[in-house]
């Protein structure tokens, strides 16, 4: 288990899934018994839409009458098997668990090799909806399809990502519901290696997921460089990752100018943590690079005060880089793995950096900053260079870095920018992993509307298109290494009410594709 965290944030064990107000990991357990025989608060069924109602499925252990019932109680209540519809019924006889509850899985895959089965995603939703739903109660039982180490990790991964609550400010424990105690996954696959090896997993990655929702959901008077970096010393306390900090008077000496500049009208100084992963004879070495504002005021080009509500959350990419780093080390990925945490606190003061300004950033690129709330990329420009000084294979930053993200692509739809190879295999691992990321160009044209006679390039560029200028302007320091951009500006912060497995507030997004990303690489 980590050391506590120095901040007012729970300390989630990298072999667990959420946590409950008294400190308890959600525990979760495979079984092959039968279903209606187990002890338990509520036994979780699927349905699926099945013309104009919805019918079950993966449910063929329960009883006969118990099944009947069930499909009686479908057509009554007019369910459709939707993803996110939850419906608690009463048990009666037949099934020792007290509720029984049918949770949507969404419309069934079609094609010869998995006609009837729903896709793996549905599965994680599906599981999520029903935990999140069952908040407060103690033990749990999924009986969902799962016939294979594939649907047994999406069940799984759902359930634990489901099963999660922040309540950490709450003075009282009076409307504070705790998140399922523990949870039975009813499988065939029960006994074997693979299925085991799955669970291992979804733990260790719902830990990380949860463990870069609490950063993002702690208080930015909790949560600022100093502390986010004592945060990181402490959480990597018994683990394979080692842990170096910079603090401002380092980063001064070191030229790292950006993270100097944004952070010098804060009382609160920068920090640079690098955090290094390094197994023995390992072939592959990726970087990760995460912006880790911990509140953006946006300095002295202010923002409007109802868009500071929740600037808390412009530290999600150095959160997310934290708890992979952390994940790939509990899972023991034969890969290198350095991650880098530019962490900065965006105030406005007299000491704080104008409009006009002109910055070197680590490497002796010069940078006019024209608008002081473009702050992302120049903490993340310094941290891309030291990244690329140690010639990795490639570098991949992420950042809520521009408004111009949820224009384009809304609030649960993630872009990724850079290499066309490294891209593609960004792409590739969040389809497989369940997140949302949409491939986006970097036009050449747009690089002219950064150009200024006082530097080698501005801050801010063409108005249209500024996501894509934000990713110009990071190409320009990744210099020939292989390097892709994540903007999760919109999905890593949930403002609306929770859905599936994603609570509202800090969402975790990015963990699952960058841990899938460096599985790819390590067994490439």
């Amino acid at each position: 288990m980590p050391a506590r965290s120095p901040i007012r944030i729970r300390a989630v064990s990298p072999t667990g899934g959420g946590t409950s107000y008294d400190g308890r990991v959600t525990e979760l357990a495979l079984s092959s018994s039968d279903p209606a025989r187990l002890a338990t608060d509520a036994l979780v069924i699927g349905i699926t839409p099945d013309g104009t109602g919805a019918r079950l499925l993966g449910a063929d252990a329960l009883p006969g009458p118990v099944r009947a019932a069930l499909e009686s109680a479908i057509g009554v209540l007019g369910l459709k098997g939707t993803v996110d519809e939850v419906t608690k019924i009463p048990a009666g006889d037949g099934v020792k668990a007290s509720l029984l509850v049918l949770t949507g899985l969404g419309a069934v895959a079609s094609g010869k090799k998995s006609e009837g089965a729903p896709t793996l995603e549905n599965l994680r939703r599906a599981a999520g909806a029903a935990t999140r739903q069952l908040a407060g109660t103690t033990a749990v039982a999924l009986v969902l399809p799962a016939d294979d180490a594939a649907q047994t990790s999406a069940v799984a991964e759902g359930a634990l990502l489901g099963a999660y609550t922040f309540g950490d400010y709450r003075g009282t424990r009076a409307g504070a519901v705790a998140p399922v105690a523990t949870i039975t996954l009813v499988t065939p696959t029960a006994r074997t290696r693979a299925a085991k090896d799955a669970v291992v997993r979804a733990r260790v990655l719902a830990a990380a997921v949860h463990g870069t929702r609490n950063l993002v959901n702690a208080a930015p008077n909790d949560l600022y460089p100093q502390t986010f970096a004592d945060h990181a010393r402490a959480s990597v306390k018994g683990t394979k990752v080692k842990i170096t900090v910079l603090d401002d008077a380092a980063l001064r000496e070191g030229g790292y100018g950006g993270l100097i500049g944004v952070g010098q009208g804060s009382v609160r100084p920068p920090r640079l943590v690098k955090l290094t992963y390094a197994p023995a004879r390992v072939k592959k070495h990726y970087a990760l690079v995460g912006k880790g504002i911990t509140f953006d005021s946006g300095g002295l080009s202010i923002k409007p005060a109802k868009s500071m509500e929740t600037m808390k959350s412009d530290m999600a990419g150095a959160a997310a880089v934290l708890n992979t780093v952390l994940a790939a080390a509990e899972l023991g990925l034969p890969i290198k793995v350095t991650g880098w945490l530019a962490l900065a606190e965006n105030m406005p003061s007299g000491t704080a950096q104008r409009p006009s300004d002109v910055i070197t950033i680590r490497g002796g690129k010069t940078v006019e900053v024209l608008n002081t709330d473009a702050e992302g990329r120049l903490v993340l420009a310094d941290a891309i260079v030291a990244a690329g000084e140690e010639k990795p294979d490639a570098i991949i930053d992420i950042a809520t870095l521009t408004g111009a993200q949820m224009i384009a692509l809304g609030n649960q739809v993630s872009a990724v920018m850079g290499s066309d190879d490294v891209r593609g295999a960004v792409i590739g691992a969040a389809e497989r992993s369940g997140e949302q990321f949409w491939p986006m160009p970097l036009p050449e044209e747009l690089r002219a509307s950064m150009k200024t006679p006082m530097a080698d390039l501005a801050n801010m560029g063409e108005r249209y298109g500024g996501m894509l200028v934000a990713g110009l302007f990071l190409q320009e320091f990744a210099g020939s290494t292989p390097w892709a951009h994540l903007d999760i500006a919109g999905p890593s912060f949930n403002e609306g009410g929770p859905r599936h497995y994603v609570p509202k507030g800090g969402t975790g997004v990015g963990v699952r594709t960058l841990l899938s990303l460096l599985e790819d690489a390590a067994g490439a």
